[in-house]
């Protein structure tokens, strides 16, 4: 019940003073029409409310120019970096003919990303995260020149692609927690969900059209296309990095009473995340999911013996979850509406570990297995939404840089162990009892963790432990 009208009776109101002319016209005593009741809304109306609430909440790009020109600078971005990755292991294997040598590519790659990704996360909590996010953005582009330039000049010399893809994981690990660390500064804390759901839509965006449009640029003109487009989609980064304010963590790290300022510590990260139980079980909660339900690479063995299919069967299963991720980001509209975040990452993880069992038994069945495939992405892009939420909203600013470096960490390695896991239990038994007994586990691990920790289940967005 509203409180803004009083229950009392109200006092009589006073007379009205005698009127200071005689022909003043008498007020009208016609009664008042009664307004006419409201049209019942159309079906399509109805359908329309629906769809709009179910949509993807762009108001964080309506009203905020700063996260909008990110945003956009992001998404071209990320398209051109996929481009580029499908560039790289399609010249090396072109070079090579080695199927290990292409997989060498991630091995570069994930090195400098784990050891710069925990540095780049203290470095950004001590310094403007601007400049940092500017730096790296140029570094990032740097490294795609020398690619362009190694394959304009036809140099043919595989170490040198190995050397510009360590250094574009260098850069992206540094520059990566500085970017992420913005987004609270940038948006208010009610919009930080529609906010993460709009970075999952730019992710996902490079993800999939990324590989498709390097797949026909390398075709028709050859790599240096691919990675002279990705050089020049970072000028839309560097522009929205540019037109950014200046960007210090609030309260600087290891200040003391005196004011001396000390470096922010990669330990005080682990530390602090050590004692935050909420943030932890969150970051459990993703490598149980990373690690015993991701059976990428069973995807060639799976194509084989599951579907009789071929390398083109490969490449749809591999793409399947992205294009469930974009679908579930793309209708995010009602994840504002939901506040108990710890709750909906546990639902979201269980639904990836039971889609991911479920398609260990679609031998035969390959739509079905897809559809399966797209739902696991789906439920992932939910977990990433929420869990982006709760590091952003629950810790404070001076620590987001390295939380995020700590995430980088997961998100590059976890899928690595999955890939151990999964082709250690394949080599044990056969993919299908790999790929059912790591959702199943999975499954598990969550109901563990909800178990261990109740509060998790309990956590509420609007009041944020952390």
């Amino acid at each position: 019940m509203s409180t803004n009208h009083p229950t009392s009776s109200p006092a009589p109101a006073a007379e009205p003073p005698p009127s200071s002319t005689s022909d003043a016209p008498a007020p009208s005593t016609s009664p008042v029409p009664a307004p006419a009741p409201a049209a019942p809304s159309s079906p399509s109306s109805r359908v329309s409310r629906v769809l709009r609430g179910a949509l993807a909440d762009l108001t964080p790009l309506r009203e905020g120019a700063h996260y909008r020109r990110l945003w956009f600078g992001q998404a071209v971005s990320s398209i051109g970096q996929q481009m580029t990755a499908v560039a790289v292991a399609v010249q090396v294997y072109a070079l090579t003919g080695s199927s290990f040598a292409t997989g060498l590519v991630g091995l570069c790659s994930l090195v400098p990303l784990v050891t710069f990704g925990l540095y780049g996360g203290a470095i950004a909590d001590t310094v403007d995260r601007r400049k940092l996010g500017l730096i790296g953005s140029a570094g990032l582009a740097a490294a795609s020149a020398i690619l362009a330039a190694q394959a304009l000049l036809d140099l043919r010399q595989v170490a040198v692609l190995y050397c510009a893809v360590a250094l574009q994981g260098a850069f992206f690990a540094i520059s990566s927690p500085a970017r992420s660390s913005m987004i609270p500064r940038l948006v208010p804390a009610e919009q930080l969900p529609a906010a993460n759901a709009l970075n999952t839509i730019s992710m996902n965006l490079g993800l999939t059209v990324g590989p498709m449009l390097g797949g026909l640029l390398i075709g028709a003109y050859g790599f240096q296309a691919a990675y002279l487009v990705d050089t020049v989609a970072f000028a839309a980064t560097l522009y929205a990095m540019w037109r950014l304010p200046a960007m210090r963590p609030e309260r600087a790290p290891g200040v003391d009473a005196d004011g001396r300022r000390g470096r922010a510590s990669v330990l005080d990260g682990l530390r602090f995340l050590r004692e935050q139980p909420n943030l932890r079980t969150s970051f459990l909660a993703d490598l149980a999911a990373m690690i015993f339900g991701m059976p990428r690479a069973l995807f060639p063995a799976i194509a084989a013996g599951f579907y009789g299919g071929d390398a083109r069967t490969v490449g749809l299963l591999v793409g399947a979850p992205a294009v469930g991720a974009l679908a579930g980001a793309l209708f995010s509209g009602w994840i504002a509406r939901v506040h108990r975040h710890g709750a909906a990452v546990l639902a979201a993880v269980t639904a990836w570990g039971l889609s991911i069992a479920a398609f260990g038994l679609t031998s035969g069945h390959l739509w079905l297995g897809l559809a399966l495939l797209a739902v696991a992405g789906c439920a992932d892009t939910v977990s990433m939404i929420f869990r982006n939420t709760m590091m952003q909203v629950a810790a404070p600013d001076e620590m987001r840089g390295r939380l995020q470096g700590i995430f980088i960490v997961v998100v590059a390695g976890g899928p690595r162990l999955g890939d151990f896991e999964s082709g250690t239990v394949a080599a044990l038994t056969t993919p299908a009892v790999s790929v059912i007994s790591g959702g199943l586990a999975c499954v598990a691990c969550v109901l563990l963790l909800a178990a261990r920790r109740p509060a998790f289940l309990r956590y509420d967005a609007r009041h944020p432990p952390p």
